[in-house]
């Protein structure tokens, strides 16, 4: 979210990714009809079975409440906020974003639940190491404000103000890491600088967090560390 994820604040990417969504609903239908008009039916049943959930008004199956991190506390966001998919078999996920809030945990669940807010991240840390999650893994959140960056990686906010170097507790700082570790380990993501970046370092956006107090060296350790001992 960071100091742009204000309330009421819509931002072009989200629409466009709605309008996308609608486009892509009649191709897939399209896509059946031509390749049946073909012959290749084999190909037809192939993409309408990777595309048939994003016809309007489809959703793939899921089950209700469930989380991807053990632990995480389940809370609904708007669907205004997300796109319905299928990751990593319709878009792979190679990126964790690293978000502040600015803000509290429990404002940031507020507008995140809010349609007219038209952005969200899969996650919410707080300060003292509880985490929520908001959308699925397997969904695309509207949280980097660059749509290439929404379908390819996992957003995680952090409670607390990017000018204060005390939002960063070590409580928060643990669970985040077993959170990305987690999230690295299910989709091959390296731990690194390259893969495990800012909301700051998205192409084209106006943001700065998780700001300069944010210790990248002791997150990607710890990190590590996690990934390492579930290994």
């Amino acid at each position: 979210m960071g100091e742009a994820g204000r309330p009421g604040r819509p931002t072009k990417a989200a629409g466009a990714e709605r309008d996308s969504d609608r486009r892509i609903g009649r191709r897939a239908l399209l896509v059946g009809g031509a390749a049946a008009a073909v012959g290749t039916a084999a190909l037809a049943r192939d993409q309408l079975a990777r595309l048939w959930w994003r016809t309007p008004g489809v959703r793939k199956p899921r089950v209700e409440g469930a989380v991807d991190f053990p632990g995480a506390r389940w809370v609904a966001a708007s669907e205004a906020n997300f796109r319905w998919a299928d990751r990593p078999d319709d878009y792979g996920i190679d990126r964790v974003v690293i978000h502040v809030t600015q803000g509290s945990f429990a404002s940031a669940v507020e507008v995140f639940q809010d349609p007219g807010h038209r952005a969200a991240a899969h996650y919410i840390v707080g300060r003292e190491g509880h985490v929520t999650q908001m959308i699925r893994e397997l969904d695309v959140a509207y949280h980097a404000g660059n749509r290439s960056y929404n379908e390819r990686s996992v957003g995680i906010e952090h409670e607390g103000f990017v000018e204060e170097k005390s939002s960063f507790t070590d409580a928060m700082y643990a669970a985040s890491a077993r959170l990305t570790a987690g999230v690295c380990r299910r989709y091959g993501i390296p731990v690194d600088r390259e893969h495990v970046i800012g909301h700051v370092e998205v192409p084209g956006t106006d943001h700065t967090d998780p700001g300069e107090h944010w210790d990248w060296d002791r997150y990607l350790r710890l990190v590590r560390e996690a990934h390492a001992a579930a290994a």
